[in-house]
């Protein structure tokens, strides 16, 4: 089985500090070449893979300011479809552009919809449903208007997390400083607590930052780090009091909140989108409705075991896991587009 794994590039793969669709792909990648899978990953240059790496853009146009994302996003496709026929089966992570290629190749195109960043790129998954494969991410971030070859749950590497049965004392906001994500719910929560916010993440909407966020930052009860990497992560994550995730949209999925209980952190989410499916409520977490619903989880913390966070994650969503699934999911698409040649 031939794959050729298609990453997007913004963001090195693996990301250096964020970068989720980079990191899914990384982490996929590397368990299916551990299984022994023959994998092509297209990514930036300065990737890391034990995959064999083809790269036409040198590095992730967002951190490089001199690179034209257009320019380099046709490059990249392009050159991917280019060599379509030495491959099996290609595996877009790259969103809804690289399907108005998929027609011209032979080769079947799986698609991993990360989420509908609008209503507005859903005519190009309609035109392309029946020719294409679609995975989705959670059952909650499915089209009725599409057909899905399966639902397969993101996954992480569990030696990167480290399991702390303690936690400590400070609420944690881990996430993409924007409204989609209530960073400004976040504070009000914590401040009606009477606890410290610890707030990390790039700053993705500069406006919505210094409206909402920046006037609370005191270094004290509110404090902003930024955007940290790998490391500073999961020692952040394993010793926060409580996730809190009180997010405005409809969350395709959600890595910080899988990623904070394997720290053994319970999670505090508004019961929108992908929720439900990760957290069952009152084992490792919370799902509330409004903010002063989760001041008052925020009090019922302590009687949640923090292994149980751990073992959720432990039991449904490891990367090993994640690969088994795609795995059976590559071989069920090349079942049905042989039988359609015979």
């Amino acid at each position: 089985m031939r794959i050729a794994m298609l990453a997007p590039v913004a963001w090195r793969t693996p990301p250096r500090h964020y970068g989720p669709w980079e990191r899914v792909v990384s982490l996929l990648t590397e368990e299916l070449v551990a299984r022994g899978v023959d994998v092509t990953l297209f990514a930036t240059a300065d990737s890391l893979t034990a995959a064999e790496l083809r790269a036409v853009c040198p590095t992730g146009y967002e951190e490089d300011p001199g690179l034209d994302p257009k320019v380099w996003e046709c490059l990249h496709i392009s050159e991917v479809f280019e060599s379509a026929g030495e491959f099996d089966l290609i595996h877009n992570h790259f969103d809804f552009l690289p399907l108005s290629y998929s027609r011209l190749v032979k080769t079947p195109v799986l698609t991993t919809i990360h989420g509908f960043s609008s209503p507005k790129i859903l005519p190009v998954y309609k035109k392309y449903n029946g020719s294409s494969f679609y995975v989705s991410i959670s059952n909650a971030d499915r089209s009725p208007e599409l057909n899905y070859v399966a639902t397969v749950y993101h996954g992480i590497d569990m030696d990167r997390f480290t399991f702390d049965p303690e936690g400590g004392a400070d609420l944690l906001f881990f996430g993409r400083i924007h409204h989609d994500k209530g960073a400004r719910e976040a504070i009000e929560i914590a401040r009606r607590c009477g606890r410290r916010l610890v707030m990390a993440g790039i700053i993705q909407d500069r406006d919505y930052f210094i409206r909402e966020v920046k006037p609370h930052l005191d270094g004290k009860n509110v404090c902003y780090i930024g955007s940290i990497g790998p490391a500073e992560r999961d020692n952040l994550l394993g010793s926060a009091y409580a996730l809190l995730h009180p997010i405005n949209f409809n969350e395709p999925f959600g890595l910080s909140v899988v990623e904070a209980m394997a720290c053994g952190t319970p999670v505090i989410a508004f019961n929108r989108g992908s929720m439900p499916e990760l957290i069952c409520d009152g084992v490792n977490g919370f799902l509330v409705r409004d903010v002063e619903e989760a001041v008052t989880a925020v009090e019922k913390i302590p009687a949640i075991n923090r292994a149980m966070c751990r073992k959720t994650v432990e039991e449904r969503f490891t990367s090993a896991r994640m690969a088994d699934d795609y795995i059976r999911v590559y071989q069920r698409i090349l079942d049905i587009t042989r039988q359609s040649v015979m």
